[in-house]
């Protein structure tokens, strides 16, 4: 409480008469007797109207806001929607003589006209989305009240007071935690900047606290499960928590759009210590490696009592936070994956690939990547800053890439403006279009120092777009609200709109380009489960009468799933004689001795191949990203699953290397089954099984998920899940 706190008065400035009131946590002490001036010396409280018990319904209430699956004590409602709550006086209300009215107070300020001081008359009649209370009943002492709140109102966590006029001053209740009230976003109010029409959508962007991270590749889409948990106990606290820390103003948190704004710079530790510290370098001292993961509550629960940033993160922890952030508020929300995502560090739609003389890719001087995937936010809200037509789905990315407005930050940018090339409307709609729209510009310096163009790939990036689809586990494409056709008119179209609106893109319709167009060359890499032996197929197709030799050099590398190369661990040079009008393919085997050693945790690889067509001094040049197949989990379970009763779980795992795995980590979760568990192993043979039984009591019915994580240094992203039906008991 505020007692001690209100004696040190915070200094204040020349510019404002109160200091900020940026946290929801801070109190004022409010007067329980305020008195008009002096008051006579017969005067008792006693006499007049007194409250003496306030009943929230927390139940009928919650059911009735979709708030009722939040683990905590307190009612929680949603704006612009009425709720009830009762009032026990000590003697019946009587209207022509009595006069009351209810307080809401957020922070330590309130003031009225910022919206975090509300005083709420009794009225005949309740507005659509203004605040205002109405008595609905009347029963001996009783009176129940219908209470509205404003549609823009602050979201937060309020402190509730009922007042009574009096003759000689205004009594009030005394401050009690128990009537605290929570209101959230409202996606089912439409003066809401938050409504979302489909109530299939709200019930998959708003309510379900489990989702689907695409990883892998383009050519190698992977998937797992990630709990969101926005349900928690102490996770509404804890994302309340992160508004505080970034310090956002209470009198803004009644808009999306700010909201966002800071929680995407709050979300990554960089410049602000927020939430998660990223590594990218397979060096996780002091921390979980970002793998190991498989929701966002042991994260957001460690920082909200820590107030350290949790080590570590990659771009879908991130993003699994982020989604659980936004769907505890209230705010629609899904998670992006976008694969083969431009890096472009100076936003010229360009990302410049560097060959030496060899044709391999100089890595000195290549600084923009390509990511297998990179995982995004799309929040649902209007924009009334921008013009009609960019409302709903905007980015928002907590991963730390480049920083925006002086922080590592990006978004909400509208995915309407993105794709059709609009990215003069904030925020950060350059960074997000070249993202997905980036031409991939492979160039070789020649003798005399000047850049050549090799070769341009302008489909390589943003290929495919994807989330997890509404009601079900599968992927749902959504390419095409980003982007048009390739080669289309209208993608053309954008493009020469993202050029007027200010993004830099290099002509490459230079005279010194003029491709090799009758050979085509295309690779495929055999898929292969991780440890064993497997092969690329490289395939030349001659269109012309000529005979061609192709000097081809394939160059396979170890990455991070970021694009960057932690080594080449495959050169293999070789000549490719093309007849004329005809295909040639050939085989280069890739043996699990090359690779198994310097192995990162995404199994990730990156294959260039380049070819130089000696009879004309072309070259020929294409890149692709492979992933291998990981192990998976088992997970089983026993006896009768019921709510309120002990089950046990069950996780099995075969070490398929042909090495001991060491020092290994087991983590087992469920919302609303069991919280996270974690078991070491410190060694498991190869070939031989691991089992692992947890005994737990699940304390919500439904279909629930169990998920299961297994890491160590030698293997990590290695999965297992479970759909579980809990019955009612």
């Amino acid at each position: 409480m505020s007692e001690t706190t209100d004696k040190k008065k915070p200094p204040l400035n020349g510019r404002r008469a109160l200091p900020s009131n940026n946290s929801n946590d801070e109190e004022n002490e409010v007067p329980e007797v305020e008195a008009f001036g002096l008051i006579p010396r017969g005067f008792n409280p006693k006499d007049y109207l007194r409250v003496v018990d306030i009943h929230m319904f927390k139940d009928i209430n919650e059911q009735q806001h979709h708030t009722d699956k939040y683990y905590n004590p307190k009612l929680i409602v949603r704006r612009g929607q009425s709720f009830q709550i009762q009032v026990d006086f000590n003697r019946p209300y009587n209207p022509e003589t009595d006069r009351f009215w209810l307080e809401y107070l957020i922070g330590r300020y309130p003031q009225q006209n910022k919206g975090t001081y509300i005083p709420i008359l009794v009225r005949d009649v309740l507005k659509p989305g203004e605040w205002g209370a109405k008595i609905t009943h009347k029963e001996n002492n009783s009176i129940r009240l219908s209470i509205m709140s404003s549609a823009t109102c602050i979201v937060g966590k309020f402190r509730l007071y009922v007042a009574v006029l009096t003759p000689f001053g205004i009594l009030r209740t005394q401050r009690n935690s128990a009537t605290d009230t929570y209101i959230l976003f409202n996606p089912w109010c439409q003066q809401d900047a938050v409504y979302l029409d489909d109530e299939k959508e709200r019930e998959e962007y708003v309510l379900n606290d489990v989702g689907i991270v695409f990883h892998g590749n383009i050519n190698d889409i992977k998937l797992r499960s990630w709990s969101y948990g926005q349900f928690e106990e102490n996770i509404l606290d804890a994302c309340l928590f992160l508004m505080d820390k970034a310090e956002l103003e209470l009198s803004g948190r009644g808009n999306p759009i700010k909201i966002c704004r800071v929680a995407s710079a709050v979300i990554n530790s960089r410049d602000d210590n927020g939430v998660i510290a990223g590594s990218w370098d397979n060096a996780y001292t002091n921390g979980v490696p970002p793998s190991a993961w498989m929701g966002s509550v042991d994260i957001l629960l460690e920082y909200y009592s820590s107030k350290k940033p949790v080590r570590y993160g990659q771009c879908w922890v991130f993003a699994g936070v982020f989604n659980t952030f936004l769907r505890c508020l209230g705010i629609p929300a899904r998670l992006i994956t976008n694969y083969s995502s431009a890096h472009d560090n100076n936003a010229n739609l360009q990302l410049d690939f560097f060959l030496d003389d060899e044709g391999k890719v100089d890595t000195t001087t290549t600084k923009d990547s390509v990511w297998n995937y990179h995982c995004w936010n799309e929040a649902w809200m209007t924009r009334p800053d921008l013009p009609v037509g960019f409302g709903g789905w905007q980015v928002v990315d907590g991963t730390p890439q480049e920083t925006s407005d002086g922080m590592y930050r990006c978004g909400p940018a509208s995915v309407q403006a993105i794709k059709h090339g609009h990215i003069c409307f904030q925020f950060d709609a350059p960074f997000v279009y070249a993202e997905v729209n980036s031409d991939i510009v492979y160039l070789r310096r020649a003798k005399d120092g000047t850049q050549v163009i090799e070769n341009i790939d302008t489909s390589h990036v943003g290929q495919l777009i994807v989330t997890k689809e509404v009601g079900r586990d599968g992927m749902m494409e959504i390419t095409e609200e980003y982007k048009f056709q390739e080669g289309s008119q209208e993608e053309r179209l954008a493009l020469e709109t993202a050029v007027m609106y200010g993004i830099k893109k290099q002509t490459t319709q230079d005279a010194s380009y003029q491709p090799q167009t009758d050979v085509d060359m295309e690779f495929q890499v055999q898929k292969a489960v991780l440890g064993s032996d497997f092969k690329v197929t490289i395939t030349f197709r001659n269109k012309s009468r000529n005979t061609y030799t192709a000097t081809t050099y394939l160059s396979g590398n170890i990455v991070f799933y970021t694009g960057v190369t932690k080594n080449e661990f495959k050169k293999h040079t070789f000549s490719a004689k093309l007849e004329p009008y005809s295909s040639s393919a050939f085989d280069v085997v890739i043996k699990s001795s090359e690779y198994l050693s310097d192995l990162l945790d995404q199994a990730s690889f990156h294959f260039f191949v380049t070819a130089r067509i000696n009879e004309t001094g072309k070259i020929l040049a294409t890149q692709k990203a492979t992933v291998l197949e990981i192990p998976t989990l088992r997970i089983k379970t026993q006896g009768a699953m019921v709510a309120g009763k002990e089950m046990s779980v069950t996780v099995e795992f075969t070490n398929p290397l042909k090495q001991t795995l060491e020092n290994v980590t087991l983590r087992l979760e469920g919302p609303g089954v069991l919280r996270t568990m974690k078991k070491e192993f410190r060694q498991i043979p190869m070939n031989s099984t691991l089992i692992w039984e947890v005994k737990c009591i699940p304390n919500r019915p439904g279909l629930r998920k169990l998920i299961a994580s297994l890491n160590c240094d030698a293997l990590r992203h290695v999965y297992g899940e479970l759909n579980v039906q809990i019955q009612k008991p």
